[in-house]
């Protein structure tokens, strides 16, 4: 992989391991030269992992809609100078679209709504084969552990098929996570759980 794009909370959390572990991302990716694609926010874990992306010399793109670029977020003003590219788009759709065009795989760090809500439509940009990038979640101090299980859940009772479920990539170990991502070979499975006939 030559980029990978990370979506990831505007919030650090309460526990200092989630900013730790944001970091250790940051300084991996650019140790490995692998350029970090992301939604140019600079508090919470956005920040977190792309300072430490740049403070150990890596290349850091973010994309941010026009309609965010001047707003003060969590009262400090988002300041992009320091970014090695900067995208300004017109819209949050577009954002996400540009975000996967640069993106050679997608890590999901632990985050709110828009974390959950990016994540999820990748996976299912996967799932109908719009792409074929593999697709990582960071169970860091076991945050994901709920989000698994309903996705289990959704497996038992027929709304998700298992082959689906597994393009999910989960650990809490970051290296662990990546060779799990450079190995990520899709089965050309069917989204739908019945083929329909035609009428």
């Amino acid at each position: 992989m030559k980029s990978l794009c990370v979506f990831c909370g505007s919030n650090a959390g309460h526990n200092p391991i989630y900013r730790a572990e944001a970091e250790k991302l940051g300084r991996l990716l650019a140790a490995r030269q692998i350029e970090l694609v992301y939604g140019a926010g600079n508090i919470g874990l956005m920040g977190a992992v792309a300072d430490a992306c740049l403070d150990a010399g890596g290349k850091v793109t973010g994309i941010i809609p026009e309609a965010l670029v001047g707003k003060e977020v969590a009262g400090r003003p988002v300041d992009h100078r320091a970014l090695t590219r900067l995208e300004v788009v017109d819209s949050m759709h577009t954002r996400k679209a540009r975000m996967a065009e640069l993106s050679d795989g997608f890590i999901a760090l632990p985050g709110g709504f828009g974390t959950f809500e990016e994540f999820c439509e990748i996976l299912t940009w996967g799932q109908l084969g719009f792409h074929v990038k593999p697709m990582g979640l960071l169970n860091i101090n076991g945050f994901y552990d709920p989000l698994l299980a309903l996705f289990d859940h959704a497996v038992s009772e027929g709304f998700l098929r298992a082959p689906n479920r597994a393009m999910a990539l989960v650990s809490s170990d970051i290296d662990d996570l990546l060779e799990q991502m450079a190995n990520y070979r899709p089965e050309p499975v069917s989204k739908w759980l019945k083929e329909e006939k035609d009428l």
